[in-house]
């Protein structure tokens, strides 16, 4: 690819423990969104040089390089959106809250289905915009690379991988989840909507 740049981690951006989340249990959960930057860049970077000629859809080095280059490139996008918005009150507000809303008719139901969504998956619960009805989704994930929705935009991250909490929750998957509620930042999640000028495009 011309040009290609490699992508460089954000910065850590906690200085303390969080509602429900010690600083420690951020810091290696980060630890594994910087390998998810690191091995994106060594995929793309080795995509580049591998001979295309022996793609095989049983074995080929390109294959297996784009299978993972999916699982990386997710892992660290989900987790950009996951850690940007966890130094928030939990006060729902803004366009989102109204987006919200109007497609679950109240907070209440939405935050039912997320939760009940972060409690079967096995990776993720995503609340995301999709492009193809103009309306908002919460979409389960089993793993980076399994249950994407394409032509989807990303809003809110609940990362439900063991590693998101057991530091300190052990197996209570749902106490940890009620803290994800409390810390999350829905201006960083307003601030996408209107990047993207979802709120006008939702629902015409």
């Amino acid at each position: 690819m011309k040009n290609r740049k490699d992508f460089v981690a954000d910065a850590f951006p906690f200085k303390k423990d969080l509602e429900g989340m010690t600083l420690k249990m951020l810091e290696q959960h980060f630890k594994l969104y910087e390998g998810y930057v690191k091995k994106t860049n060594e995929i793309q970077t080795k995509v580049e040089t591998t001979d295309k000629s022996t793609a095989n859809g049983v074995y080929s080095e390109i294959g297996e390089l784009k299978r993972q280059e999916t699982f990386a490139v997710n892992g660290m996008k989900l987790h950009e959106v996951y850690f940007g918005h966890l130094q928030g009150n939990g006060i729902p507000a803004g366009a989102l809250l109204s987006m919200i809303e109007k497609d679950w008719g109240s907070i209440d139901a939405w935050k039912e289905e997320m939760i009940a969504t972060g409690m079967s998956a096995r990776g993720w619960a995503v609340l995301a915009f999709d492009f193809k009805d103009d309306r908002l989704h919460i979409y389960g994930s089993d793993a980076h690379n399994v249950g994407a929705v394409w032509n989807a935009a990303t809003l809110i991250v609940l990362d439900v991988y063991e590693h998101a909490y057991f530091m300190d929750y052990g197996v209570s998957r749902k106490a940890y989840i009620d803290s994800f509620f409390k810390n999350l930042d829905w201006g960083f999640a307003n601030t996408m909507v209107t990047k993207y000028g979802l709120d006008k495009a939702h629902q015409g």
